[in-house]
């Protein structure tokens, strides 16, 4: 409830210091609130629920158990180590993201203690005296108790990109109470955080903060909508579920026949664990989680701010991008392209030289018709080029120069799309106006052919991407100003057209969109002949235009049989994104959707990839958002549909080692117990094994580069698995040669009476070059030896001189063979080990060769 009893003393005063400290305590911060981030306990608790750090101490306490105190600890510093990876790397995942809120907090300047002071937006309590000033982002929602000719834009909120008016409450001050509103009305006493004050000054006080203003209620509400669920991660934990089931009955399986055969109860659980640790692919979700938390880097690299990990595996998926134009396609920064004069003339400034005096007057006067310090873009484009063009310092400086102003401005009026300066001039009245054309014409009260000929050169203009303003002037004798600019006679000075730049790297960012199947439509509120004009010169596909007016007379079967020739939707209102993506989702599409304002962020929301502005948007479109572009750049966008692409690759890559390597390890952990041969491979060795089959994973393949046709094949299907049966048959393929193998060498050694500690060292060093045989073979999914030794990855050549050196080590150290329980190796035996690796390499690398060729001459129907 409203503390009444703390209402400001007076306008001059504002709120006192200890007030205002006050109310940020008890009632928040004026920001979004947060979503609920997980503490660091919570982050141990999750990890030390994983089952292999259970399978790493339950090793280590069996082996405290026998006595064996070197191998408990080192298997208890395996598991510490696995704890401290995961917990630095989920932190930083949690930290990510704390920088996105200032990209857009507005500062805000209040009255305190009777004193104006800049403070951060979110600082901003209730009852605080906002003062208002052109070019200010409005912090809080407020009611105005002071104005002087106050516009603000309100396009954020409600789509409408023309300023509206406000005008200063006529209600009690101080009573506290307030009547319905929404933003968007003429003439109102209330402004709205988020907006933009683009004329005139205020002083407001503040009614609400934080999720209680009219864009904090937005952003309440889309909690009602759905976020798509990060389908890869259910899918792995579905996978580890079941390999863990497995290994569980493998373990127990394992335990109760080596127990009650042998009468070896620790060393039955031993081999349990062993079995348990060598069916667990653990690696999956922390690969995922590396994977994902690397990609966001990457992606943030190409200046896109990842804020929901589900994206990046979406972005392979992507059939439609739906983006709008200003600032994401253009430079959003408008520049004065041509001008045109009543006799039919005009001029192309880009090509000029020289411009000759009539179109001088012409600029100078739509120029005087503009805001003296403007923050309006094309008002800001039209002081530059009277500046150039004019030798002087332009407007601004001739007023402070000649210590004049306007005497009077008209604003823009609903009925009335045009605003009017009056400067005072030698005793008379001297009136510029500019707007739209049909205000315009209204003004010079022009009709039939004479109107034609304005709206014909406005068609033109329009048709080549050109927004175009008409300009025209008037004088009166009388110095006591008119109530109304209707009230003057005013005379056509021309038109003047606006051009906003394409960006440089759009036209090729869409041809790469178009080779790799993922169609561009073009969403955009401006004329259909402007839109279309852009559409063109960025190389978006030739199709329909549909109109938002067209759109609300079509049902939704109408529009389903229109969306497949529509490529650009114009004067849509943001209200209407949300049912264009609706019907793409609805027509089997993966859509992705780009937009700024809180209205859009319901359709970002419900868009399979929602892509917010970080420059322009706004909290709430980036909170409903799973993207946010930094740079608004188009070809960001893409350049992430491509990284999207290489991810999901190295993914299953990755993947694909993992199933293929825990084959062999699996097979040899269960391989003795068949023939009643001592354990082989024991937990400590295992534990060896994941300790190179980690950072392979989670280092070399993520920063594998991409597939040479990444951007040359269609969209992924969404449905499609990560584990296909091709992968599976292909993974599992891999890991049953490469055991075979293995296997072979053990069962032959084991019969010539070869010792146990030299044969595990041959098995174990015969593992690890086929480990290494299978990263090579993974690397790529061509066939290609070149590729496999040659493909540039830094990560690869640390991680095999990292298992070289340890490999050495195991070699020299006689500490290290007796704890691994290693015999010496002879130079025949390093040889065979080596040539178990290399043949593995070759033979994969043949039936790769094998299947691409079969594919290839396989009949097509």
């Amino acid at each position: 409830m409203p503390d009444n009893h703390e209402m400001p003393q007076s306008l001059n005063h504002g709120l006192s210091t200890a007030t205002a400290s006050r109310r940020l305590r008890l009632e928040g911060p004026n920001e979004l609130p947060q979503a609920g981030k997980r503490p660091l306990f919570r982050i141990v608790l999750e990890v030390l629920r994983e089952p292999m750090f259970i399978l790493l101490l339950a090793g280590g306490l069996v082996y405290l158990l026998l006595g064996d105190l070197t191998e408990a600890v080192i298997l208890l510093i395996f598991a510490s180590f696995s704890v401290v990876i995961t917990v630095l790397q989920e932190s930083r995942s949690e930290r990510v993201l704390e920088a996105l809120r200032d990209l857009s907090s507005p500062r805000a300047q209040v009255i305190r203690d009777g004193v104006r002071q800049r403070i951060a937006g979110r600082e901003v309590v209730r009852e605080d005296l906002l003062v208002l000033e052109e070019g200010d982002r409005i912090a809080a929602d407020a009611i105005l108790i002071q104005s002087s000719d106050l516009q603000v834009d309100e396009s954020l909120l409600t789509g409408e990109s023309m300023p509206v008016g406000k005008v200063v409450a006529t209600l009690e001050k101080d009573t506290g109470t307030t009547t319905a509103h929404n933003p968007g009305g003429e003439g109102q006493p209330y402004v709205y955080s988020g907006s933009l004050v683009v004329r005139g000054s205020a002083l407001a006080r503040v009614l609400a903060t934080g999720a209680r203003t009219e864009i904090g209620k937005i952003g309440q509400s889309l909690s009602a909508l759905d976020v798509q669920a990060p389908r890869l991660r259910s899918e792995i934990s579905r996978i580890v579920l079941w390999f863990g089931a497995a290994g569980a009955l493998a373990a127990a399986l394992v335990v109760l026949l080596y127990g009650l055969i042998r009468g070896e109860w620790l060393e039955a659980v031993l081999a349990g664990i062993a079995i348990g640790m060598s069916l667990l692919p653990e690696e999956f979700p922390v690969v995922l989680a590396v994977f994902m938390a690397m990609g966001a880097w990457r992606i943030g690299k190409a200046g896109v701010l990842t804020r929901r990990a589900a994206a990046i595996e979406t972005l392979g998926s992507a059939t439609v991008l739906c983006t709008d134009k200003t600032g994401t396609l253009t430079q959003n920064r408008m520049a004065l392209a041509q001008v045109w004069l009543p006799s039919g003339e005009s001029l192309t400034l880009e090509q000029a030289t020289v411009v000759p005096l009539h179109y001088q007057v012409l600029i100078k006067t739509a120029t005087l018709a503009s805001a003296v310090h403007p923050s309006d873009p094309m008002e800001m484009a039209l002081h530059k080029t009277h500046a150039a063009f004019s030798g002087s310092g332009g407007l601004a400086d001739g007023v402070s120069r000649l210590n004049t102003k306007p005497v009077y401005s008209y604003g823009l009026r609903p009925e009335l799309a045009a605003m009017s300066n009056i400067w005072l001039e030698g005793g008379l009245l001297n009136i510029c106006a500019k707007g739209a054309p049909e205000a315009i014409i209204r003004l010079c009260r022009l009709s039939g052919d004479a109107a034609q000929k304005v709206l014909h050169a406005v068609e033109q203009m329009a048709s080549q991407g050109i927004r175009v303003l008409a300009v025209a002037t008037a004088t009166a004798a009388d110095q006591q100003w008119a109530e109304s600019q209707l009230d003057y006679h005013y005379s056509l000075s021309g038109l003047v057209g606006f051009a906003d730049p394409i960006r440089e790297t759009v036209p090729a960012a869409i041809a790469e969109c178009r080779r790799a199947g993922i169609r561009v439509v073009m969403i955009t509120g401006d004329y259909a002949a402007t839109a279309q004009s852009i559409a063109s010169q960025a190389g978006i596909e030739q199709g329909r235009v549909l109109t938002g007016d067209e759109l609300n007379a079509l049902d939704e079967r109408q529009l389903a049989a229109l969306l497949k020739t529509v490529t650009v939707f114009a004067r849509i209102m943001p209200q209407q994104k949300l049912r264009i993506v609706q019907a793409f989702k609805a027509s089997g599409e993966v859509v992705a959707m780009t937009g700024d304002g809180v209205n859009d962020a319901p359709s970002l929301k419900a868009a399979h990839i929602g892509v917010a502005m970080g420059g322009r948007g706004t909290d709430v479109a980036r909170e409903a958002s799973a993207l946010v572009l930094l740079n608004d750049d188009f070809s960001a966008i893409v350049q992430s549909a491509r990284l999207g692409r290489r991810i999901y690759d190295n993914i299953r890559k990755a993947m694909a080692f993992i199933l293929a390597v825990h084959v062999p390890i699996a097979g040899l952990a269960l391989l003795p117990l068949f023939f009643g041969l001592p354990m082989l491979l024991g937990p400590i060795h295992i534990a060896l094994l994941e300790m190179v089959i980690d950072p392979v994973c989670a280092l070399v393949f993520e920063a594998e580069r991409p597939e040479d046709d990444v951007m040359d094949r269609p969209p992924r299907d969404p449905a499609e698995s990560m584990f296909s049966p091709a992968m599976l048959v292909w993974s599992l393929l891999q890991g049953t040669i490469a055991f075979a193998m293995l296997a072979a060498v053990f069962l032959f050694k084991n019969a010539a009476g070869a010792a146990g500690h030299e044969v595990r060292a041959l098995v174990f060093f015969g593992l690890i070059a086929q480990l290494i045989a299978l990263i090579l073979v993974n690397r790529s999914f061509q066939a290609s030896l070149r590729d496999a030794f040659f493909r540039k990855n830094k990560a690869l050549r640390y991680v095999l001189a990292a298992v070289g050196s340890v490999t050495a080590l195991v070699l020299i150290l006689p500490q290290a063979q007796q704890l691994l329980m290693f015999g010496a190796m002879r130079l025949s035996d390093m040889l065979l080990a080596l040539s178990l690796g290399v043949g593995l390499l070759l033979i994969l690398e043949s039936c790769k060769y094998l299947m691409k060729r079969m594919q290839l001459h396989k009949p097509k129907h």
